[in-house]
């Protein structure tokens, strides 16, 4: 099934698209597309109902990120080979987390803002597992039975603030607007594999990535399980598991975004975002 949110941010109701691709209004069943809502016997709950009795949305309204009330949003660097050779990195020897503020989170056609300072702005598209079900040292043959389900996340990353500021990556990735999400919560029947899946990013129209996760260094399913045993895991939880080859830093010479810039990327089966460069203000 796939869920998502529409309406204003900040003002964002429950939906679902339903098997002719219309979308459906939720608000008489849930709240919202957060906490124990997203418990997997919720969402199949959800999935069972009569979608043709459900009222259909009319117009084409902002959609915004696919869940809400998440408390961590973290992400996997270098988890692609080819990735970590094009930034002339070493592969790491257990998965390389970092987290994204929170507030960095919008929907997946939103404006990305290029904050102030910013020379290096960069993109990286990648598949995203969200949190259902709490847990912790979860085996990795049981994740999927904590897992609501997958989604597309663009990873903006401001490359001087991530490398060239001191500190650690969280301050190239929290900026503003630097989390698209969705537009999708895909849940996990309709992904047979999360190990093949094409992942793709054209900049201004022009192919810049166009990967599978069969190149990840560490599979979607291990990188939950291996972060339980460092955190508890909770519903709304984001895990980003990283981006293949054809960033911006990895150009000769670098391309960075600016403003006018135009992103579109998807994740096979998991819907496409689309997004505009602005100056922040």
């Amino acid at each position: 099934m796939k869920f998502l949110r529409y309406g204003p941010a900040g003002q964002e109701k429950p939906g679902l698209l339903d098997e002719a691709g219309t979308l459906r209004d939720l608000s008489a069943h849930i709240d919202a597309l957060a906490g124990d809502t997203l418990l997997p016997e919720k969402l199949a709950e959800l999935a069972a109902l009569d979608h043709a009795s459900l009222p259909a949305v009319d117009g084409s309204p902002r959609i915004g990120p696919c869940v809400a009330g998440t408390g961590k949003f973290m992400a996997i660097g270098l988890n692609y080979a080819d990735h970590a050779a094009e930034t002339g990195s070493d592969l790491p020897a257990e998965p390389m987390l970092f987290m994204k503020a929170t507030s960095c989170i919008s929907g997946p056609d939103d404006d990305v803002l290029i904050p102030r300072g910013s020379t290096q702005l960069d993109w990286e598209v990648e598949l995203a597992l969200v949190i259902g079900k709490e847990g912790k040292y979860i085996p990795e043959d049981e994740v999927l039975d904590y897992v609501a389900g997958f989604c597309v996340v663009n990873d903006l990353s401001e490359r001087s603030f991530q490398f060239d500021r001191a500190g650690q990556f969280t301050k190239g990735k929290s900026a503003d607007t630097f989390g698209p999400v969705g537009p999708w919560l895909v849940t996990p029947d309709e992904v047979p594999d999360p190990q093949n899946m094409r992942l793709w990013l054209k900049h201004n129209g022009e192919m810049r990535q166009d990967g599978t996760t069969q190149e990840m260094v560490f599979g979607a399913l291990y990188l939950v399980s291996y972060l339980s045993h460092f955190m508890r895991l909770e519903p709304g939880d984001i895990i980003s598991t990283g981006t293949p080859p054809g960033v911006g830093r990895g150009m000769n010479p670098p391309v960075y975004l600016k403003a006018g810039d135009t992103l579109e990327l998807g994740v096979d089966g998991l819907g496409v975002q689309h997004q505009t460069l602005v100056d922040d203000a």
